[in-house]
């Protein structure tokens, strides 16, 4: 399990390097929207490449982000059947989720678009946009995601099975919207608190 455990932390430190990386990307695009919005407004200069590439950055932040979201379990849920459920309870929904839901999925989306991908790269496709772009570096995007998705359900349903089995503190310890309005409660008091006590002492 130690070795599964390893491999693990392995795929989280890629995964958030990527994902934390991507965030440049969302500046790109604002700058290439810009200067295509100036262009067009003070030259009459635009081009379907300058849109279609504000489309290929915003989509490479989204799909590099995806698998580092998943591993700050950040992605949307409902909580109301699961929030009243024991936590180790919930644990078996998180690592049966994944198992039979999440990475079923993710490979088979890898899987069906690494020829979509490659096709596109060897027939040269090109966007039917007039003054588009190749086609073959958004396929390439997509399929990049769901494979690090792969790795990063791979590497959850491991770190779910260590906790469960006691190896491993549980790295998001589950806090229902009640209890975490109480703590907010209980810290704003104690910040009031301490504030009155600081004043009162001078």
């Amino acid at each position: 399990m130690q070795a599964l455990l390893a491999i693990s932390r392995g795929i989280d430190r890629v995964n958030a390097f990527i994902g934390k990386s991507v965030v440049w990307l969302i500046l790109f695009a604002v700058l290439v929207s810009a200067a295509n919005a100036v262009s067009r407004k003070l030259f009459n200069l635009s081009s379907n490449a300058w849109l279609e590439l504000q489309w290929y950055l915003f989509g490479a932040a989204f799909m590099g982000a995806a698998a580092y979201t998943l591993q700050q379990n950040e992605h949307i849920r409902i909580d109301v059947f699961y929030g009243a459920r024991s936590r180790r309870t919930q644990h078996w929904i998180d690592l049966l989720g994944h198992i039979f839901f999440l990475l079923p999925f993710v490979a088979l989306m890898a899987w069906f678009l690494w020829p979509y991908t490659i096709q596109a790269f060897y027939s040269g496709q090109v966007s039917t946009n007039a003054g588009g772009l190749v086609i073959w570096p958004a396929r390439a995007i997509l399929l990049a995601g769901f494979v690090m998705l792969t790795f990063q359900a791979l590497a959850e349903i491991i770190k779910k099975i260590a906790v469960m089995r006691g190896l491993m503190e549980d790295p998001h310890p589950f806090i229902s919207p009640k209890e975490q309005a109480l703590k907010d409660a209980e810290d704003l008091a104690a910040a009031v608190k301490a504030k009155a006590e600081a004043e009162a002492k001078k």
